[in-house]
Protein backbone atom coordinates (compact mmCIF):
# COMPACT_ATOMS: atom_id res chain seq x y z
CA UNK A 1 0.00 0.00 0.00
CA UNK A 2 1.46 3.57 -0.86
CA UNK A 3 2.79 5.58 1.88
CA UNK A 4 0.17 8.58 1.53
CA UNK A 5 -3.07 5.89 1.56
CA UNK A 6 -1.50 4.40 5.08
CA UNK A 7 -1.96 8.18 6.07
CA UNK A 8 -5.66 7.94 5.67
CA UNK A 9 -6.33 7.07 9.16
CA UNK A 10 -5.53 10.93 10.15
CA UNK A 11 -8.30 12.02 8.42
CA UNK A 12 -10.92 13.01 11.29
CA UNK A 13 -14.65 11.34 11.00
CA UNK A 14 -16.02 14.34 9.62
CA UNK A 15 -13.41 14.03 6.61
CA UNK A 16 -13.97 10.71 5.89
CA UNK A 17 -17.46 11.44 5.20
CA UNK A 18 -16.56 14.35 3.31
CA UNK A 19 -14.42 12.38 1.03
CA UNK A 20 -17.20 9.91 0.26
CA UNK A 21 -19.30 12.95 -1.24
CA UNK A 22 -16.60 13.86 -3.09
CA UNK A 23 -15.67 10.00 -4.21
CA UNK A 24 -20.15 10.59 -5.08
CA UNK A 25 -19.38 13.45 -7.21
CA UNK A 26 -20.62 15.96 -4.82
CA UNK A 27 -19.54 19.48 -5.72
CA UNK A 28 -18.23 21.93 -2.33
CA UNK A 29 -21.77 23.51 -1.90
CA UNK A 30 -24.01 19.64 -2.28
CA UNK A 31 -21.74 18.79 0.60
CA UNK A 32 -22.52 21.96 2.58
CA UNK A 33 -26.09 21.61 2.14
CA UNK A 34 -26.06 17.83 2.81
CA UNK A 35 -23.96 18.58 5.97
CA UNK A 36 -25.59 21.54 6.89
CA UNK A 37 -22.27 23.46 6.75
CA UNK A 38 -21.37 26.37 5.22
CA UNK A 39 -19.41 26.38 1.90
CA UNK A 40 -16.37 28.02 2.73
CA UNK A 41 -16.11 25.00 5.54
CA UNK A 42 -16.83 22.02 3.01
CA UNK A 43 -14.10 23.82 1.09
CA UNK A 44 -11.46 23.41 3.87
CA UNK A 45 -12.62 19.88 5.00
CA UNK A 46 -11.37 19.03 1.14
CA UNK A 47 -8.18 20.85 1.16
CA UNK A 48 -7.63 19.19 3.75
CA UNK A 49 -8.29 15.89 2.82
CA UNK A 50 -6.30 16.45 -0.14
CA UNK A 51 -3.10 17.24 1.98
CA UNK A 52 -3.70 14.08 3.89
CA UNK A 53 -4.40 11.68 1.29
CA UNK A 54 -1.13 13.13 -0.62
CA UNK A 55 -3.51 13.72 -3.53
CA UNK A 56 -3.88 16.50 -6.68
CA UNK A 57 -7.23 16.31 -6.77
CA UNK A 58 -10.69 15.63 -5.97
CA UNK A 59 -10.76 12.87 -8.85
CA UNK A 60 -7.55 10.84 -7.49
CA UNK A 61 -9.23 11.82 -3.85
CA UNK A 62 -12.62 9.50 -5.01
CA UNK A 63 -10.06 7.00 -6.31
CA UNK A 64 -8.55 6.95 -2.65
CA UNK A 65 -11.79 7.06 -1.16
CA UNK A 66 -13.05 3.87 -3.22
CA UNK A 67 -9.60 1.74 -2.39
CA UNK A 68 -10.24 2.67 2.06
CA UNK A 69 -14.09 1.53 1.18
CA UNK A 70 -15.52 5.36 2.20
CA UNK A 71 -17.31 5.57 -1.47
CA UNK A 72 -21.49 5.84 -0.92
Amino acid sequence: MRRSMRRSSGLTPREREVLALVASGRSNRQIAEELFISHKTASVHVSNILAKLGVANRAEAAVAAHRLGLSR
